[in-house]
């Protein structure tokens, strides 16, 4: 295509508006290399590094949409791969690197920033407001420290289907346009075992209205009495006041508008900021979505799913679930996650310091958790389709359904979703037998006696272990203190657990869950009666009861092993299963099991399926390989 023709480019028209480098401190030097960017929020990228033959392995059509484009329109443009990796310069755009600081697994890590993502601007769509875009893993930055500034093909599909997953799930979060992979190569160690391959280069486009991140107020904090490092621009408050109001002014404008006086506008951001965060991470545990990296670096002020590294959505309950391999000590485990969150919090009112109140800024912390509980049991209510009434009996009633799945080893996804076929009670009908089909369906999606011994293995060292044993027997005062400490008690329940399981067989084992499940389940149709006021048409809530549930446990989401079969394709040339994936995850909450009969009269057949382009396998329990899937 001829120059003049690409001037037509819808790309080359995005109305760029690129507001942070305007009001924000930007490094304008030229220096090459890694370096420490003192005083400055964001440092130029001076001169691009194209991909080797770039070429699209996925565009997502709903966030293209967020810029007012069409998937055709960044189809049509043979220059649009280049575009969209950062490998062309967009017109309007200015490539920068921003500058954050964080604290990585509880310690002050000093610097950080953007060491694999590259600015471009932002974009002012006439329908869906301004969005900032950024290209990752586009080259080195001054934040690459000793690394390339490149991503790999396996790490963009993840980030790039899990964005989008995350998006249709209706859980706030970073979105992802394109995928471009690449003829370049770099070295990698995929699984942390000193075996190096080469691996395709490749770029996911991201959208935010803002990637401003908790540590992005860490840049001004003085030297860490741990770790002995500082932020870049220490004791700078100017640029911290002046990152805080570009921050209020700019994404929290009914704030900046309702307080005259900075303090108490502050603290009322700063509990915004809370309840965002407090309802992101219940929205991420009833989904069964673990984030396997909450440092402050990757935690979004605007309440949003920022980062996705080794993330994992639950396959059998485990509260204890840690998707992160690296994660040794389990300190972003799934059950840690809200706990977590408030960490964080409280780092960044200490970046925030004198800006804030320190006693009103504590008492704000202290309402975190109680914020937190509210978020969730509302939406777990709703997972059960509890909506017309809140008693407090419904806590234990989701704890004890909890507890349940984790001592059957039950999917998490599969049986919420298969609770909507738990019939509703009828006068005169027989508990077991009308609970018993859906139950059958349920035990299906629980873990075989085999995979509950491997769930229930201690981790602990054999000596470490028989060391604590020995002392039961010889020192019971000393072994009551070791017992009570968590890391140790956890050790015993699971030696526990494991006793049991060897004292029985499978049969045994899939009476005693199945009576369990039935009656959990004959206590659960007891609460949905009480939905029912009398004055009511029981039709219209049984209804309501279906719909709610349906639209709030989905049949798909983004397992490990699904990403591992796109991953794999992928980097055969075959991109076919990551934009089936993409469309199976756009629509999470489709055929609901809900509206089907339980005897199949309604359900597709195989055949008609595959021909939907709908991957059966896709809500069904994982197979046995899932598990050995290592993401660090």
């Amino acid at each position: 295509m001829e120059p003049s023709q690409c001037r037509s480019s819808s790309l080359k028209r995005l109305p760029f508006n690129n507001t942070a480098l305007e009001k924000l401190p930007v490094d304008d030097s030229e220096e090459p290399g890694s370096r420490i960017v003192p005083a400055a929020c964001f440092s130029r990228i001076r001169s691009l590094q194209p991909l080797v033959r770039p070429t699209f392995v996925a565009l997502s059509h709903s966030a293209l949409a967020l810029l007012d484009l069409g998937v055709q329109d960044v189809l049509n443009d043979p220059l649009g791969p280049e575009y969209l990796s950062g490998s062309r310069l967009l017109p309007g755009s200015q490539p920068a690197a921003h500058c954050y600081c964080g604290h990585q697994f509880g310690m002050f890590a000093g610097q950080l920033g953007d060491g694999a993502v590259m600015y471009l601007g932002e974009v002012e769509s006439g329908t869906h407001g301004r969005w900032e875009i950024q290209v990752k893993g586009a080259g080195v930055t001054p934040f690459s420290r000793d690394g390339d500034g490149r991503k790999v093909l396996r790490s963009s599909i993840r980030e790039f289907l899990c964005s989008e997953a995350m998006a249709a799930l209706g859980i706030p979060s970073t979105r992802a346009a394109s995928l471009v992979t690449s003829d370049l190569c770099v070295s990698r160690d995929p699984l942390n075992s000193g075996q190096r391959i080469a691996e395709r280069c490749s770029v996911v486009l991201r959208l935010a209205p803002s990637f401003i991140r908790f540590g992005s107020f860490e840049i001004c904090l003085g030297r860490d009495g741990f770790s002995g490092l500082q932020g870049p621009s220490a004791g700078r408050h100017d640029i911290r006041a002046q990152l805080l109001d570009y921050v209020i002014e700019t994404f929290f404008p009914s704030i900046q508008q309702g307080h005259s006086n900075r303090k108490n506008r502050n603290m009322t951001f700063f509990r915004e900021v809370m309840v965002r965060t407090a309802k992101l991470v219940a929205q991420w545990q009833c989904v069964g979505f673990c984030h396997g990296v909450l440092n402050t670096d990757n935690m979004s002020i605007l309440g949003l799913t920022l980062d996705y590294g080794p993330f994992g959505f639950m396959d059998r309950f485990d509260p204890d679930f840690v998707c992160n391999a690296s994660d040794k000590r389990g300190r972003y485990s799934y059950q840690a996650q809200p706990s977590m969150c408030r960490w964080n919090l409280a780092r960044l009112a200490e970046a925030l310091g004198s800006e804030l109140d320190a006693a009103k800024a504590g008492a704000i912390l202290d309402e975190f958790m109680p914020t937190y509980e509210t978020f969730y049991l509302c939406i777990m209510r709703k997972k059960l389709g509890l909506v017309r009434k809140e008693e407090a009996e419904d806590r234990e009633l989701i704890s004890d359904l909890l507890h349940l799945m984790h001592n059957t080893g039950a999917d998490y996804t599969n049986s919420f979703h298969l609770l909507s076929r738990v019939p509703w009670p009828e006068e005169g009908d027989i508990e077991r037998a009308t609970v018993e089909p859906v139950v059958d369906l349920i035990l299906e999606q629980c873990a075989s006696i085999e995979e509950l011994k491997v769930a229930n293995k201690p981790t602990m060292e054999d000596r470490e272990l028989a060391m604590i044993l020995s002392m039961a027997q010889t020192n019971p005062v000393m072994f009551g203190i070791v017992a009570d400490r968590p890391g140790v008690s956890k050790q015993l329940q699971l030696m526990s657990g494991l006793k049991e399981l060897l004292e029985t067989d499978q049969d045994e084992l899939k009476e005693k869950q199945r009576d369990d499940w039935i009656r959990w389940a004959s206590r659960y149709r007891r609460r949905l009666t009480r939905e029912c006021d009398g004055t009511s048409d029981l039709s219209l809530i049984i209804k309501e009861r279906l719909n709610v549930m349906n639209s709030t446990n989905p049949r798909f989401v983004l397992r490990n092993y699904i990403a591992q079969n796109a991953i794999k394709a992928a980097e055969k040339g075959d991109f076919s299963e990551v934009n089936r994936v993409l469309k199976i995850l756009e629509k999470p909450y489709s055929d609901a099991f809900g509206l089907e009969q339980l005897d199949g009269s309604n359900a597709c057949s195989e055949k008609e399926q595959k021909g939907r382009g709908v991957n059966i396998d896709y809500d069904r329990k994982p197979p046995a390989w899932a598990q050995k899937i290592c993401i660090t």
